[in-house]
């Protein structure tokens, strides 16, 4: 196994690289838990790199062999080298260098009746991968980032998706106008999600094929999509609250509409 002591290595520099996403084709994996995620997925893990003192710890060790099974470089890493590659306060034991997922949209359409979300302008980055994890836990088909979206694929999201980023389709697009027009051609439902004058959730029907627009924390959805929009949606809170954060809004809607799908089915 390869020792880097050096934090002027070429291998730093490409986890630095990538940290800051300067590399459109690479991802970062910070930590144990995204790493495992990302080896079970079948993700293409190309580089791990593993804290010196760490290497034969129990939950680390299984990683490196999966990693090298999967035909990936494995690296022991000094002290200061995991913290200049490790992003956190506290450097992880592990990191991992990844190429990017890339769906298509045949995926993110595939299951039947659709349920997708549209994030337009969420721009932080634990709540994209928030509303990453949300879109897979209440069996969603995937999710579209828009309009000055975080990366859902950075690493503030990948660990706020907990591994959901691996698993779903998610596609990233520049025109959120874009991603409603593919969304209508394949035959669903918009719905936004407006702080109020919406119908009630507990009253909407979110049963058929359906698209959700949730948007960014502060200034929302824009307002003519929300005009073009088949149905908007509106959460019913006591006063004098406002407004949910974005990714417990998705949450909600997702759940309200998983809920809808189950009803009558056998558990």
């Amino acid at each position: 196994m390869q020792r880097i002591s050096s934090r002027q290595n070429s291998v730093v520099a490409k986890y630095k690289s990538a940290a800051a996403g300067e590399d459109p084709a690479l991802i970062l994996l910070d930590g144990v838990h995204l790493v495992g995620e990302a080896l079970a997925a079948r993700i293409p893990v190309t580089h791990v790199l593993v804290a010196a003192e760490a290497v034969d710890r129990a939950d680390i060790r299984p990683l490196i062999e999966n990693a090298v099974r999967a035909g990936a470089e494995v690296a022991a890493g000094a002290a200061p080298v995991m913290r200049a590659v490790s992003p956190v306060r506290s450097a992880s034991p592990i990191v991992a260098l990844a190429g990017r997922p890339q769906p298509g949209e045949a995926r993110l359409y595939g299951r039947k009746p659709a349920l997708v979300l549209i994030a337009c302008g969420v721009q932080d980055p634990g709540n994209i991968g928030a509303i990453a994890r949300a879109v897979e836990a209440a069996g969603g088909s995937g999710l579209v980032a828009t309009n000055g979206c975080a990366d859902p694929f950075g690493w503030k999201a990948l660990r706020g998706s907990m591994g959901s980023a691996f698993r779903l389709p998610i596609v990233v697009d520049r025109s959120i106008e874009h991603a409603v027009a593919r969304a209508r051609h394949h035959g669903c439902r918009i719905v936004a999600m407006v702080p109020r004058e919406g119908q009630s959730l507990d009253s909407a029907d979110l049963s058929g094929p359906t698209v959700v627009l949730v948007g960014g924390e502060g200034h929302g959805l824009p307002a003519p999509l929300v005009d073009a929009a088949e149905l908007r949606v509106t959460i019913p809170m006591e006063p004098p609250v406002e407004s949910l954060n974005t990714a417990t809004s998705a949450a909600l809607i997702l759940y309200e509409a998983r809920r809808q799908r189950l009803a009558g089915k056998p558990s």
